[in-house]
């Protein structure tokens, strides 16, 4: 692999960390309440989110799959600097909207695009079985920067709810520089540029062609779903046990910590159980957990959390791993995006939903029926995956070659 290619992942680490190093999670809630927002409203401005995202996934993985995952990726880390520096002078739901909307749309520039650069650039150097031991890397490295921004965060709420909003801002601009030094490694690419009618071939071969890709999509999405809905339920939760403020910043970052030391070994655990039983025991797991949460009140309910996310820390990258190998090369970051979208709509129906039953019925009575939900899905979709044959090779996308070149991308 040639340097300037090989040096591609360590921006994307910086690019990761940028995003992670998420300083307002760990106290947007309590922000929101400050500003007269409820629990409904924080599910309503992260289903915002959510929409963004799901408006311009595919259009934006096409993007990046035609024009060039740098370029992407560029647009991405500029949106999420606009974002927070517009957060950090915001106030009332309306002006959070705003907000959430361009970092919405930005984080679908970079979801897919990273995991594709990513995935390409290891193929490049004849590294392609490594992308789940460097997909878990990279996923910890998130997780290690988040857990690190918990403290970090509650402390600079010390001064005010809005300070860690500011520090975000400076944060996000570092993805910037990261971006611009990307060089696109070689991989097959769809020469025929601006026909968008290809999007929708796109996902007629990932959803209806390519069978494997079909349910490990569908599957790792519902999967997705639940740990996405849980990312937001936990400071709810919290509220209704009564964790006082500075347990915030032991808990959040010792949750995190624990999900980015599980995905660096994410490969020895799939090494060691295989496919099918990785399948099997995360989608009973997370549905489970859901319901035990839902049974205990207490204090020590947080150990459920914990586990939640040791699980979480094996799925993210190994069913990514999965769908990035039944995919073609030269559509690997709009096959991404699909998932990506799967999640983010079915977000923006069950967030908003979850968040005012929560208000009305209690977080008992939620975390159940998410439980119930999910477990129910899980295993559904995970039969159908399972019933794939493991290893099959994917029908091309385009089989004649047609509007292919397999030359190196802009730098």
């Amino acid at each position: 692999m040639r340097y300037d290619v090989k040096s591609n992942i360590f921006k994307l680490y910086v690019i990761k960390i940028s995003k992670w190093l998420m300083l307002t999670v760990p106290v947007v809630f309590l922000f929101y309440r400050e500003n007269g927002l409820g629990t409904q409203d924080l599910f309503l401005l992260k289903a915002a989110y959510s929409f963004a995202v799901v408006v311009m996934e595919i259009p934006s993985g096409y993007f990046g799959d035609i024009w060039g995952r740098k370029l992407s990726l560029v647009i991405g880390s500029v949106l999420g600097a606009v974002g927070f520096g517009m957060y950090s002078v915001s106030t009332g739901f309306w002006g959070f909207l705003v907000c959430e909307m361009v970092l919405g749309v930005g984080q679908s520039f970079i979801s897919g695009s990273d995991s594709a650069l990513l995935y390409d650039t290891l193929q490049e150097n004849g590294q392609g079985e490594t992308y789940l031991k460097a997909e878990g890397r990279l996923v910890s490295i998130g997780n290690y920067a988040e857990a690190i921004a918990a403290p970090i965060g509650v402390g600079l709420a010390v001064f005010s709810l809005r300070t860690p909003f500011y520090f975000q801002t400076a944060v996000a601009l570092s993805a910037i520089p990261a971006a611009l030094l990307l060089r696109e490694p070689r991989r097959r690419k769809i020469t025929n540029k601006g026909n968008f009618t290809q999007i929708f071939q796109i996902i007629r071969y990932a959803l209806t062609r390519n069978m494997a890709l079909k349910w490990s999509i569908l599957y790792s999405s519902v999967i997705g779903t639940a740990t996405l809905t849980m990312a937001w339920l936990i400071q709810p939760y919290f509220v209704y046990l009564s964790v006082p403020l500075a347990l915030y910043g032991l808990f959040l970052p010792a949750l995190n910590l624990t999900t980015g030391f599980v995905s660096m070994h994410a490969w020895k655990v799939e090494a060691q159980l295989g496919r099918d039983r990785i399948v099997f025991y995360v989608a009973v797991a997370v549905g489970s957990l859901y319901l035990c949460l839902s049974v205990f009140n207490t204090l020590w309910a947080v150990g459920f959390l914990f586990l939640f996310y040791v699980v979480r820390g094996v799925a993210n990258p190994v069913l990514r791993t999965y769908i990035n190998a039944s995919t073609p090369s030269e559509i690997r970051a709009t096959v991404l995006s699909i998932r990506s979208l799967i999640i983010r709509l079915s977000f923006v129906v069950i967030g908003p939903f979850l968040g005012w039953y929560a208000d009305w019925a209690g977080m008992p009575t939620t975390l159940f029926v998410g439980g119930v939900v999910f477990l129910g899905m899980g295993l559904w979709m995970g039969v159908k995956f399972m019933g794939q044959g493991k290893g099959a090779e994917a029908p091309p996308f385009l089989p004649d070659g047609a509007g292919l070149s397999s030359l190196r991308g802009r730098g």
